[in-house]
């Protein structure tokens, strides 16, 4: 049997201890405002060097602040930091993260969310023109979700960062690569015939889900906008307006890289406009730069046309830049200029930049009935 006093003591023991849990968990939560409010913020190590508790103990006090949204958590790892939750406090400590780096597992991953994230977490479009943000945005969101959804990559890096004057973003994945992806799923000789076909626009090897369109919208909001996959590298340097294709060493999966100067003056309507009917705001238009694809030959054969021509049935006007071609053979010319506009005498096909040699085969093709 207990005695009487036995319980007393108990109940005094009992008392005593949760009023100094109590205190103890006032005194931390009060040290952690305190810190937050005089520097405006403050870190688990600080805490811990002044009260000698564990991390784990004082991460305890830190999240429970966390979700009664009295502080914010930015950063990560080494960089934690805790901040006040008022917005005046909150911009002021975003404003000096002007980077964002993790790799996510890619299941049941949304594009928007690693956006919202992104913006929660950094200053990287604090402060930045509308026009910028939106271009960012819609560029960020396609990109990510393209490596989503099509790269079968298990994980998938992403980087943003605003730096002198520039915001960038880079989207890694693992997986197929993009210009493999749309050589096997188009049946394609060569990944130079795939970025053939992505140039064009409307390419898209999952139909049922994507219209094929950010790619290319993609491509003309940038400044400059940068596919490594394999062994080939395409990048849209929109700042002297030309694009160009190298080769590079081996490359698993795919690497995007997209970057526009804060003062640009681009607007997305602006951009989606040169590209689409006016009435029906379908994706109507793309061009396409010839020269790119000359691999050191002239462009003789039907064959070569029929792969320059496939897909842009698609289109209502489709512009065929024959810059730095200085020539084109008869058969060549009459596959895309007779034989294909007979077939789709609804498109408009636009030649432009011609040498007069390429001018004279182009001329005779058209007048032929």
């Amino acid at each position: 049997m207990i005695s009487r006093s036995r319980v007393v003591y108990k109940f005094f023991e009992i008392g005593y201890n949760e009023l100094v849990n109590n205190l103890t968990t006032m005194d931390v939560k009060s040290l952690i405002l305190e810190k937050v409010n005089q520097n405006g913020q403050t870190t688990s190590r600080e805490i811990m060097s002044e009260t000698g508790y564990s991390r784990a103990y004082v991460n305890r006090f830190l999240r429970e602040l966390r979700d009664s949204g009295q502080i914010v958590k930015l950063g990560k790892t080494n960089r934690v930091r805790y901040v006040s939750a008022d917005k005046k406090s909150l911009k002021k400590a975003k404003a000096d993260i002007t980077h964002f780096r993790k790799t996510y597992e890619n299941k049941d991953l949304s594009e928007s969310d690693v956006l919202d994230t992104l913006k929660q977490e950094t200053g990287i479009l604090q402060d930045v023109d509308e026009n910028i943000v939106r271009i960012f945005e819609f560029g960020f969101t396609e990109m990510l979700n393209n490596a989503i959804d099509h790269s079968g990559s298990e994980s998938i890096r992403v980087e943003a960062e605003r730096k002198l004057g520039v915001l960038q973003f880079r989207v890694g994945d693992w997986g197929i690569g993009i210009f493999q992806n749309i050589l096997e799923k188009h049946q394609l000789d060569s990944p130079l015939d795939a970025i053939r076909q992505l140039l064009k626009g409307k390419q898209t090897t999952m139909p049922e889900r994507h219209t094929g369109e950010g790619i290319f919208f993609t491509s003309k909001l940038a400044d400059a906008l940068v596919f490594r996959s394999g062994e080939k590298k395409l990048l849209f340097n929109n700042r002297i307006d030309d694009v160009f294709i190298s080769d590079i060493s081996e490359r698993e999966g795919t690497y995007v890289q997209f970057s526009i100067d804060t003062d640009s003056e681009k607007q997305v309507q602006d951009v989606f406009s040169q590209y689409t009917d006016e009435d029906t705001y379908e994706f109507s238009d793309t061009e396409v730069t010839v020269h790119l694809y000359q691999e050191d030959t002239d462009f003789i054969s039907r064959s070569q046309a029929r792969r320059i021509v496939t897909g842009l049935d698609k289109f209502k006007r489709v512009v065929l830049d024959f810059s730095s071609v200085e020539s084109v053979g008869q058969a060549f010319a009459d596959e895309i200029f007779r034989v294909w506009k007979r077939r789709y005498p609804e498109i408009s096909i636009i030649p432009k930049n011609m040498h007069e040699n390429v001018e004279f085969m182009v001329d005779r093709a058209q007048k032929v009935q």
